[in-house]
């Protein structure tokens, strides 16, 4: 790192900052430079390619955080200031042996990130959400809100999205809780994945959209653009925004969930309910958008449902009655994700919205992950059929009346 550090104050010593320099040009100077270093510091090839990198990488890129983007295995990247990076990959979080060269250079480097995407972050506004070219997810705390520096967590996504076929092969689910899922999202039920951090909601949510027919108008509604439904030609994605410095400009998701409903869709997938905008989704879920698909935090299908009743009441003081009401009435499927202790990502249960009996929302589990034991440090189980699909009026009207799911 400090010869890094030393060929890139050479190299900014040669640039002509009264001009724009190519990359070629930039590069052509730090071979030089590392040439010149070399005739007094003998260098291997592997060497002088590698500080190449990284010096290149700290002018033009994102420093040494370009080579951790660049490797498709890293599926999260924690940064705890500048000397603390962390990645995950294969499931498992170690620390990496690279770090920046100061506190000032990670700031730079969340600077150009946030900028690609007009967003600020200062101290005046030290958390934001924003997001990479390729979609992966980025959320920024900056001191004084973080107290040991600069905090950068960047969430990845795959290049290729994930599709139903690979969640089956990575044994997140079975073939036929796909055929079963494939049936409801065609019919048009309206579907809430629930799950923890990290437990792959944003991936399965994609990958349902790849059951929604081609020829019908989706509209997306994230905070960060990260969904790319699969085989959808009339496609239209929204993105909220922050308010800018003088608290103005907001553009919130609870706005697009309502003007979306003024653009003739035939569905709307909101990435996250976080709050006040539930009371939108399940308004739009009630109002004909038959097909509606969303996600949120939860422990579990039942734990979903009292969320959604507290994000309902961040919007509008209600009755609990009518909250629930509208829950019954919207949501015809939970699908909850979990995470087990060997880090797998798996369905752990579908379950039917059956209505309200006793003041409660009634659910009915479909299919349950039954954890059978441990192998070679991986958790065994099995997906169990509990019940049938009880409302079965759209898969009628969808002309699937004749099959048992």
């Amino acid at each position: 790192m400090e010869l890094v550090d030393e060929i890139r104050k050479r190299v900014l010593e040669e640039i002509d900052l009264s001009r724009d320099i190519s990359d070629d040009e930039i590069l052509y100077l730090i071979r030089q430079e590392i040439m010149d270093y070399g005739a007094a510091n003998p260098m291997s090839l592997e060497e002088r390619v590698s500080v190449q990198r990284d010096v290149f990488n700290s002018l033009r890129k994102l420093d040494v955080l370009q080579d951790l983007l660049e490797d498709e295995e890293i599926t999260e990247i924690m940064i705890n200031g500048a000397n603390a990076i962390f990645v995950e990959k294969h499931g498992k979080i170690t620390k990496v042996d690279r770090h920046f060269s100061s506190e000032e250079k990670l700031y730079d480097v969340i600077q150009q990130i946030v900028a690609v995407n007009n967003r600020i972050v200062n101290e005046m506004t030290p958390i934001v959400d924003s997001r990479l070219a390729d979609g992966s997810r980025v959320n920024i705390v900056l001191p004084p809100a973080s107290v040991e520096g600069s905090i950068l967590s960047i969430r990845r996504f795959p290049k290729n999205p994930i599709r139903m076929k690979d969640l089956i092969d990575l044994g997140s689910i079975s073939v036929e809780m796909v055929a079963f899922l494939k049936k409801i999202v065609k019919s048009g039920y309206n579907i809430f994945v629930s799950g923890g951090t990290g437990s792959g909601k944003t991936t399965f949510l994609n990958a349902l959209t790849e059951f929604v027919p081609s020829d019908e108008r989706v509209i997306t509604i994230e905070d960060s653009a990260e969904l790319v439904p699969i085989g959808i030609d009339n496609l239209v994605r929204l993105e909220a925004r922050d308010a800018n410095l003088e608290g103005k400009l907001r553009i919130s998701i609870r706005d697009l969930v309502k003007t979306s409903l003024r653009m003739r869709p035939d569905r709307i997938v909101v990435g996250e309910c976080r709050g006040e905008e539930a009371l939108e989704v399940l308004q739009a879920a009630n109002t004909g958008h038959d097909g509606s698909l969303s996600t949120g935090h939860a422990n579990s299908c039942r734990d979903m449902i009292a969320r959604l009743e507290t994000m309902v009441l961040m919007g509008m003081e209600l009755p609990m009655a009518a909250i629930r009401s509208q829950i019954a009435s919207g949501i015809d499927v939970f699908v909850h994700l979990g995470r087990l202790k060997d880090r797998s990502r798996k369905v752990l249960e579908i379950a039917e919205v059956l209505g309200i009996e006793n003041g409660e929302v009634k659910l009915a589990t479909i299919y349950e992950f039954v954890q059978t034991g441990e192998e070679n440090g991986r958790v065994t189980g099995l997906w169990e059929k509990r019940n049938t699909l009880t409302n079965r009026r759209k898969l009628f009207m969808a002309g699937f009346e004749s099959e048992e799911i």
